[in-house]
């Protein structure tokens, strides 16, 4: 993997967990939330790579990816892929 890949990851990884976040936090700082039933519910998981998860919207088949962070483990900010 690319260095400054992985470095900027891990960094994202320290950042999105460093401070609790109740459901609320994280919905005014990124919109929509999802715990873990939800993610099921509305996403097919393809992978993981904390904190990143690539995802498939399941209404519209539209592929892209979430941030999660681990406690409480809950998804936000999803982007779709572009190509």
């Amino acid at each position: 993997m690319n260095d400054l890949a992985e470095l900027l990851r891990r960094q994202r990884l320290i950042e999105i967990n460093a401070e609790p976040g109740s459901r609320e936090v994280l919905e005014a700082a990124y919109g929509q939330v999802w715990d873990p039933q939800e993610l099921a519910r509305d996403f097919i998981v393809e992978g993981f790579l904390a904190p990143y998860v690539v995802v498939v919207r399941k209404h519209d088949n539209q592929r892209g990816s979430l941030e999660f962070r681990h406690h409480p483990r809950f998804y936000v900010n999803f982007v779709p892929d572009s190509s």
